[in-house]
């Protein structure tokens, strides 16, 4: 396991699925970790993880928790953005409207991912880089997906994740000179909650939450790590680089862009 002892992280969106494993794996390797969320207060959570309700669309409850951690810590290492928004009400007037074409889609679920989801990475960003450029050290990690790359459904889901892939490859550049790395991390099919709740998805080459938060901390772990900064990279394929494995003993397959 990857020795994070002295390191300090914040994990957002970690009341559940990808960002809670992240979390819950994070503290497993000795950093300190502090989880947000809206709900994280009924998160079932490692004891040891500093949970902070934060709802991500409001400004001054996110600058709260970066001054909590600025004030207890006086550093931060790794920011996790997995904080997101548009997931809610696929069901509509008894209609699943996800996959409708762009033209019908409800404008509340656009808003909901730009402000809940890219919005909420910028403003979190903004302050981790605050402390990390002072510290000429860290790692921002933007939870993304292969939708940036590829039609998968949901046009306004394919934007807001390219937006994010964006934000990683802009910012990255800048701060290079300060020695501080951001990546956007693409996951497999995950073994949330809600994937596992709905029975229909093949789990054959799936991952489980935990297996992000490894790839995570190998990232976090890594003298060289800055190699990275300003790419997409893969949670399977990080596994082949850095040889670690999922929970269960298994090395899920890395999905490409073909495979999608």
């Amino acid at each position: 396991m990857t020795d994070l002892n002295g390191k300090v992280a914040l994990v957002t969106g970690a009341s559940r699925g990808v960002g809670k494993g992240i979390a819950t794996t994070l503290a497993e390797t000795g950093a300190t970790v502090y989880a947000t969320g809206r709900t994280i207060a009924q998160a079932d959570l490692e004891p040891s993880i500093r949970s902070v309700v934060c709802d991500h669309t409001d400004d001054e409850a996110v600058r709260r928790v970066f001054e909590r951690i600025g004030d207890e810590q006086s550093r931060l290492d790794v920011l996790v953005n997995n904080a997101w928004g548009g997931y809610e009400r696929m069901v509509e007037n008894g209609r699943f409207t996800w996959v409708d074409p762009f033209w019908k889609q409800p404008l509340w679920r656009w808003e909901a991912m730009m402000h809940a989801g890219v919005r909420a990475a910028l403003v979190a960003s903004q302050h981790a880089a605050r402390l990390m450029v002072a510290a000429r050290s860290g790692l921002i990690v933007n939870v993304s997906q292969w939708a940036a790359q590829k039609h998968q459904g949901n046009v306004l889901y394919g934007i807001s994740k390219a937006a994010t892939d964006k934000l990683t490859v802009d910012a990255a550049h800048e701060l290079r000179e300060y020695e501080v790395t951001m990546v956007s991390l693409y996951p497999g099919l995950v073994r949330t909650e809600n994937v596992l709740a709905a029975g229909v998805f093949d789990l054959s080459n799936s991952e489980s939450p935990e297996f992000l938060g490894r790839a995570v901390a190998a990232l976090a772990a890594d003298p060289y790590g800055a190699r990275w900064s300003g790419q997409v990279v893969v949670a399977a394929a990080l596994a082949e680089q850095y040889g670690f494995s999922d929970v269960d003993g298994s090395r899920p397959r890395p999905v490409t862009l073909d495979d999608v």
